[in-house]
């Protein structure tokens, strides 16, 4: 595959989901610097029949955590934009140094939460670094969450952020051939749908999307969605529970959009250039193969880093181990060559 780099990973095409896969043994397979926090690590009682109940502990539980340092130098500032008719005001976070040359490059970013939780606060420290360490613009958007606000509605508000950059870029200082997007987990879904829907709307030319670990497909038939049932990480539990909330129940079945699961997409000529990262002990790895795979084929240009021993949000979970480091490493050159090239 063209362009495409992996470290290591394990190839699945898409199964059945009646197969008999068994559970895949994460703390066999994790290195010395990440076994220990995941071993000690409680099993969250998450119901998934209360996903507002669900959302609010989680919230309370990440309030208890130390809060990070942001960069001293970056300046966030909050604004209403224009949203959809049906929630006309939306709010974006802007994270800029007070150095930001003009013009510009930005960054459109989306949080994660298996399209049920977060909010743009869990991704302060991620965007203000970016913000410090590139010197672009970062704007990351607050959308509405199932199953109260099912698709399209998380999908339009990210869309109607992405509009509001593209229109203000003269305001904002930008250059209209440097706008990317990303996202991580369900954000990186939502990522890859509004960058099929920007060109196929054709009203913002993106020039980049960067897709950190994404949810992609609601099908939930590979062999490592099956696999992947430990509960101290996201599990095939959870993605069933986030994608029919998603769905309004409807997950798996015939005439899901492509914009909210990407992974249907069967035209993906004309994307902007990808880049594609997740851990081999992720849920997400053979959809997210399979999603790179399917841009490389349709003449998309394709960067694919899988890493070893790494499960879902490791990279942040123990940001200091070697891992981490060369993932952030990567991801950041990466998003260097994109934008500042």
């Amino acid at each position: 595959m063209g362009g495409v780099h992996c470290e290591k990973w394990h190839n699945s095409e898409h199964e059945d989901s009646t197969m008999n896969i068994a559970p895949l043994d994460i703390p066999s397979r994790l290195d010395d610097e990440h076994r220990p926090l995941f071993e000690g690590a409680p099993r969250p009682m998450r119901d998934w029949s209360d996903i507002p109940g669900t959302r609010a502990r989680m919230t309370e539980m990440r309030s208890t955590l130390p809060q990070p340092t942001l960069p001293p130098n970056v300046l966030i500032t909050d604004r209403q934009v224009p949203g959809p008719a049906e929630n006309p005001d939306i709010n974006v976070r802007l994270y800029q140094r007070k150095d930001l040359p003009k013009p510009a490059a930005a960054l459109y970013w989306i949080h994660g939460g298996g399209m049920v939780m977060g909010s743009v606060e869990m991704n302060d420290p991620y965007c203000s670094n970016i913000a410090d360490e590139l010197n672009v613009l970062v704007v990351s958007v607050e959308y509405r969450l199932a199953p109260e606000n099912p698709f399209p509605a998380p999908l339009e508000d990210c869309y109607a952020g992405l509009l509001w950059l593209w229109q203000a870029q003269e305001e904002l200082g930008l250059d209209p051939t440097r706008i990317a997007v990303g996202g991580a987990s369900a954000g990186g879904g939502l990522a890859a749908g509004i960058a099929l829907a920007a060109r196929d709307r054709g009203e913002i030319p993106l020039c980049y999307q960067q897709l950190v670990y994404p949810m992609l497909d609601d099908r939930n038939t590979t062999r490592s969605s099956h696999a992947v049932q430990d509960s101290r990480t996201w599990n095939r539990e959870a993605n069933l529970a986030g994608w029919n909330a998603y769905l309004a129940g409807n997950a798996g079945k015939e005439d899901v959009s492509p914009y909210a699961a990407p992974a249907r997409a069967t035209a993906l000529e004309g994307l902007p250039p990808a880049y594609i990262n997740v851990g081999d002990l992720d849920l997400f790895v053979d959809e997210d193969v399979a999603y790179a795979r399917a841009m490389a084929d349709a003449g998309v240009p394709v960067e694919l880093h899988i890493y070893p021993g790494a499960y879902h949000g490791s990279n942040s979970a123990v940001p200091t181990s070697a891992l981490a480091n060369r993932w952030s490493a990567d991801e950041l050159s990466a998003l260097r060559r994109a934008l500042i090239g």
